[in-house]
């Protein structure tokens, strides 16, 4: 048998005869790797998840015209088509025109309410969305002063844009209760309202919702700038740094709980393999008696420790794709996916841990004294 075949068997042979302190190291070392490689899996996955949790909240993207009083709705699709379409989850213009129900004055809005459900999920609707161009959906502090409610018919009166007197009946389709301005709103169908104002194809503002990081939107307001310069884009301020400042928090802690999880692991290895050399110090006090090399007893003691290292690390890399894909379900209702790299560090990252859990005892081992440890043998 060579040396190396020999060497490898002593190994085997040394970590079958202490099976359950080596299962225990084994076992810290895969937890290790496990919190290492889920954490990072989801941490890398939290912006993707996150960020399509914080549109709830609305709209990250606001198009204002950059001259004149309204913009094209056309040039703001154009616009839209430069966010990823993998990344755009709504666009919804809005066009605002002072009206009448019964001399009363109030502000119609008309907006695509299939997209207005994309960039405000937040809505809250009693009753439902208008179905048809004449139903609308009012806000409840009108709802509260007029005594309206879903079914009720309503005359709005108005001018359009070229001094045109209209009129027309609505039936109320549900009431809308956000708690912010939008309460104080009659929401139509947009094309109802350019039918009645005369000026078709025109938006005050249009929202955007993109799954996008702060910078990414910074870049994009800069391209759309270029790419359009008759549409001002702008970021809603509070919702992507608020995004940002979460973000980065969340990332923050998953680290620190692996950096953690890392160092507890190197405290169990090396407690275990400082017992193992205590239990040992015979054997080793016998090898050096009979002429074993203090490189070749730390050898042995790093070569048992790289073995933990990528059993742990391939079994780690294992529980860790598990357990990422729970927290991603059970959080998220999402599935989380690796990147193939991860399994690869996993086990890198094991072996260093344990080959550096083995120091200490390792220098112990080789410090053994075999006149002291054999007297009396």
């Amino acid at each position: 048998m060579t040396k190396r075949g020999m060497f490898f068997k002593m190994l085997l042979s040394s970590l079958i005869r202490r099976k359950s302190r080596m299962t225990v190291a084994l076992l810290a070392v895969a937890i290790g790797a496990a919190v290492l490689v889920g954490m990072i899996s989801i941490s890398r996955d939290i912006p993707r998840q996150m960020r399509r949790e914080f549109r709830g909240y609305g709209a990250n993207m606001i198009f204002v015209p950059a001259e004149g009083a309204r913009l094209d709705v056309a040039e703001a699709k154009r616009a839209a088509d430069i966010i990823p379409s993998s990344s755009l989850i709504g666009m919804t213009p809005y066009r605002y025109e002072t009206v009448r129900i019964n001399m009363q004055g109030y502000t119609a809005v008309g907006v695509d309410l299939n997209e207005a459900s994309k960039t405000s999920p937040y809505w809250n609707v009693s009753g439902g969305y208008p179905a048809g161009a004449n139903e609308v959906l009012i806000g409840y502090d009108i709802a509260e002063f007029t005594k309206f409610a879903p079914g009720a018919v309503l005359t709005v009166t108005g001018t359009s844009v070229d001094g045109t007197r209209f009129s027309r009946d609505f039936s109320v389709s549900g009431i809308l209760n956000t708690g912010s301005v939008e309460d104080g709103f009659i929401f139509m169908p947009i094309d109802t309202l350019w039918e009645l104002a005369g000026d078709s194809g025109q938006a005050d503002l249009v929202e955007v919702s993109a799954a996008l990081g702060e910078d990414e939107l910074t870049s994009l307001v800069s391209a759309i700038k270029n790419e359009v310069p008759s549409i001002s884009p702008s970021l809603v301020k509070r919702v992507t740094q608020s995004e940002t400042t979460v973000l980065t928090k969340l990332q923050s802690l998953v680290y620190l709980v692996s950096a953690v999880t890392l160092v507890l692991t190197m405290i169990c290895v090396a407690t275990t393999m400082m017992t193992v050399v205590m239990e040992r110090r015979k054997e080793i006090g016998l090898k050096k008696a009979l002429g074993a090399s203090n490189d070749r007893i730390a050898a042995e003691f790093m070569g048992e420790g790289a073995i933990l290292g990528i059993a742990g690390g391939a079994l780690g890399a294992v529980l860790g794709y598990l357990f990422a894909q729970a927290v991603s379900l059970n959080v998220f209702g999402r599935t989380v996916s690796m990147d193939w790299y991860l399994p690869i560090c996993s086990l890198l990252v094991s072996v260093i841990v344990t080959m550096a859990a083995c120091l200490l005892p390792v220098r112990r081992a080789v410090l053994v004294d075999p006149a002291l440890v054999l007297r009396g043998e």
